[in-house]
């Protein structure tokens, strides 16, 4: 029985300044630092997950490019793989990172499930093989791929925490709705211990 930290998309393109930068980005980056530095021993293993679309195409319509994005199914061209956009924010200490897992290359995803990890595996082989039951979400976005990820690792059949106080999302009221559903469905949304 083992106890995983997912970070979720912790990248330039969704920190302020990026493609689709969301408030309080920056600092929800340095906080998910600092709270793992606070507590080595309080997880196995940390995974963290990049969008790392392709460059050359719409991502199976991910992006819009025949017209406005409708920032439902459809959005402006972000974290595109090799670009200073789909790196890590510049305040996640990478080396406190055990696996990396990347999604949505050349299809759209939200979820860290719909990723795979830099040697190939899929993330719930990952868990499996690291016995990982218990997992923390944090990251970005709150009403987007943070909330697809909790819920998948819920139906994954692992007990999910949510540490409300280092996700930021992309609009008050999509990410206290988010955090809600992740409740219903048999998640805890908690405040992260100092």
């Amino acid at each position: 029985m083992a106890r995983a930290l997912f970070i979720i998309d912790v990248q330039n393109d969704f920190t302020e300044g990026g493609a689709l930068g969301v408030d309080g980005g920056a600092a929800v980056a340095t906080a998910i630092t600092e709270h793992v530095r606070r507590h080595p021993d309080l997880y196995d293993v940390v995974i963290a997950s990049r969008d790392w679309h392709d460059g050359d195409n719409d991502n199976g319509g991910h992006f819009a490019t025949d017209a406005e994005p409708d920032f439902t199914l459809t959005w402006p061209v972000h974290c595109v793989a090799g670009t200073d956009g789909a790196e890590y924010h510049e305040s996640i200490d990478t080396g406190l990172i055990d696996i990396h897992v990347r999604k949505g290359q050349g299809v759209p995803a939200y979820s860290i499930f719909e990723g795979t990890t830099d040697d190939g595996r899929s993330v719930p082989q990952a868990l499996d093989e690291l016995q990982v039951t218990e997992i923390d979400v944090v990251g970005i976005a709150t009403d987007y791929c943070v909330r697809a990820s909790a819920l998948d690792a819920l139906q994954n059949g692992r007990t999910v925490r949510v540490l409300r106080n280092l996700v930021a999302g992309v609009a008050a009221e999509s990410s206290e709705a988010a955090l809600s559903e992740i409740a219903t469905a048999g998640g805890h949304v908690e405040v992260s211990g100092s």
